[in-house]
């Protein structure tokens, strides 16, 4: 799925790169950046962790006029009036100023680097509501944004992650080589999609998607076959021929015969009552019947 992710239709994606200080998820962002330039696109990049020379490293040379970085790493929070942008001008106004003023194409690719800069000097209400309006604006066709989870309290890091289109979770396995991505794509039918990848990103930019190591060969799967449960019973569960037929005959309790039926269906000749005659030691009183009672 990480193939998929830079060339996805959707406009107005968002694509949150989760991750922590045991791998970086820098080296990814750059294979899409590097991407979404040779499909001559405007990147546009708001820059506050890493110098502009450092990102541009390794990307496609032939493809630079697409990339323009946004200086927010020599003075990010404009105390010396030195860079170009400040994280204070994050706002939907500032970020479509930016992007409409230096754009070739119809609707361009925002990378923030990173998101975590953002949080820590915005409510993070506020940043979810400027990356609505940034995606739903019209400038921009899809918004990357780096986050590092260990930075930001469970809560805010699933708030952001929650307005995504596409969140790619990347952490190292045991100090090798490559790394794991775990990846959650969310379709606009609601449908959630999730895939699981070890991939390695090259000097060069380039994406190697990688197997675990272990899982070559062949896995041998067992036929699914069903235990009997009274294979080891003391009794016999099971019954012969004549014992069946022996059952059938056995009339139910609550089934009667047509015998049975009949005589409960004959009308009676005659009618029977009870007729009572008081004696005269009975003292019954007909104002209060229940005089004779101890009450």
């Amino acid at each position: 799925m990480l193939l998929e992710v830079s060339e996805a239709a959707q406009a107005g994606g968002v694509v949150i790169i989760r991750d922590t200080t045991s791998y970086s998820g820098r080296h990814l962002l750059k294979y899409y950046i590097n991407c979404a330039l040779k499909r001559e696109e405007d990147v546009h990049v708001l820059g506050f962790e890493v110098p502009e020379q450092e990102l541009r490293a390794g990307l496609d040379s032939n493809y630079m006029h697409w990339f323009h970085f946004h200086n927010a790493y020599i003075d990010p929070l404009g105390w010396t009036k030195q860079s170009s942008f400040t994280v204070k001008q994050f706002t939907t106004a500032d970020v479509t100023r930016l992007v409409r003023e230096i754009q070739h194409a119809k609707a361009s690719i925002l990378v923030i680097d990173s998101l975590s800069w953002v949080i820590r000097h915005h409510n993070p209400v506020a940043v979810c509501q400027q990356l609505q309006e940034l995606k739903r604006g019209g400038s921009v066709r899809m918004i990357f944004g780096l986050l590092h989870t260990d930075l930001h309290q469970q809560g805010i890091v699933d708030s952001i992650c929650h307005l995504a289109s596409t969140v790619i979770s990347v952490t190292s396995v045991n100090h090798a080589h490559h790394a794991v991505a775990k990846t959650m794509h969310r379709k606009k039918s609601g449908k959630v999609i999730r895939e699981e990848e070890f991939f390695t990103v090259k000097d060069d930019l380039t994406l190697s998607i990688e197997k675990r190591s272990g899982q070559s060969g062949h896995v041998q799967m067992q036929p699914d076959t069903k235990a009997d449960p009274t294979s080891n019973l003391t009794f016999n569960l099971r019954l012969s021929e004549v014992e069946r037929e022996a059952r059938e005959k056995v009339a139910l309790p609550f089934v009667f015969s047509q015998e049975k039926k009949s005589a409960l269906l004959k009308q009676s000749q005659g009618s029977g009552r009870i007729i009572y005659e008081p004696d005269a030691s009975d003292d019954f009183d007909e104002e209060d019947p229940d005089d004779d009672l101890d009450v």
